[in-house]
């Protein structure tokens, strides 16, 4: 399979940042694309609506449609995917982007932000491959794609933000856990993770990250798309880094990612240097 085209996906926060790259990256294929967010109406402070993401995948070539959903909210999350069925006839894809960030230490962790990360990373990432399964299982091609690093128990990724990591490892155990489940079944099950620092409004919550040493979202959105063309029974149980997953494909030149090319580029979060230049098996 080449493209996306005709393919249903169901992204989760999909207004603006990777989610939004992801959903236009498929559109330009003639995707139909549910875009999956909370943010139904504009935020000062954050750009985008369900509904300009929509527009941007109709005028990208798909076929978008705007869903407000609270993924934490299972009546929420089933009416989502029902809609979806019905506008289009099925599910193809599941995009687990969603996530919730707080990079504070315990002390400094409200209940109610731990809470949060729970139930919308975690939680949520397996609420929404529940919903869509029973869809995705009559699929081609079914692949469930959850932007999580791969697992790591080092102490040095969970001392400083015992909440952020647990809630972030809990997508990676969710991924591992329904690749093992469902991979025999022909679902490809996979996590994605940017090699750097990604410019998104999420990039603000993290302490000495600056969008100078960042990739664009952009990255993410030509690895994603890498990863959902390929056959799921062959890609799938993998902890894949969006650069190692394009170097692959043969890609050499990254410049163009960078929001600044004159500036050192800045790691992410969760990975060691083995995990830097290559994808890794679950």
């Amino acid at each position: 399979m080449s493209d996306l085209r005709g393919k249903t996906l169901f992204v989760t926060g999909a207004s603006r940042g990777i989610g939004l790259a992801i959903a236009l990256r498929a559109a330009r294929d003639g995707a139909n694309v549910a875009i999956v967010a909370k943010s139904g109406v504009p935020n000062p402070k954050l750009p985008g609506t369900i509904h300009t993401a929509a527009a941007e995948v109709d005028a990208a070539g798909g076929q978008g449609l705007a869903l407000q959903c609270d993924i934490r909210e299972e009546d929420q999350v089933q009416a989502a995917v029902a809609a979806t069925v019905a506008r289009f006839g099925g599910i193809d894809i599941l995009v687990n982007n969603a996530s919730a960030i707080w990079l504070k230490g315990a002390l400094e962790t409200p209940m109610k932000r731990f809470d949060l990360m729970q139930q919308v990373n975690s939680r949520g990432s397996f609420l929404c491959a529940q919903a869509c399964l029973p869809h995705l299982l009559k699929a081609a091609n079914p692949l469930i794609l959850t932007l999580a690093p791969p697992i790591t128990l080092d102490p040095k990724w969970w001392g400083p933000h015992t909440g952020y990591t647990l809630a972030k490892m809990g997508m990676s155990f969710v991924t591992l856990g329904l690749a093992a489940e469902f991979g025999p079944q022909g679902v490809g099950v996979n996590a994605l993770w940017p090699r750097t620092a990604i410019a998104t409004d999420a990039l603000k919550m993290i302490p000495g990250m600056h969008a100078g040493g960042c990739r664009t979202p952009a990255i993410m959105a030509d690895a994603a798309h890498a990863i959902l063309v390929s056959p799921a029974r062959e890609m799938t149980g993998r902890f894949l880094i969006d650069e190692a997953v394009l170097r692959e494909r043969g890609v050499t030149a990254f410049e163009a990612y960078a929001v600044d090319p004159t500036q050192p580029l800045l790691p992410d979060l969760f990975l060691d240097d083995s995990e830097l230049g290559s994808g890794v098996h679950a």
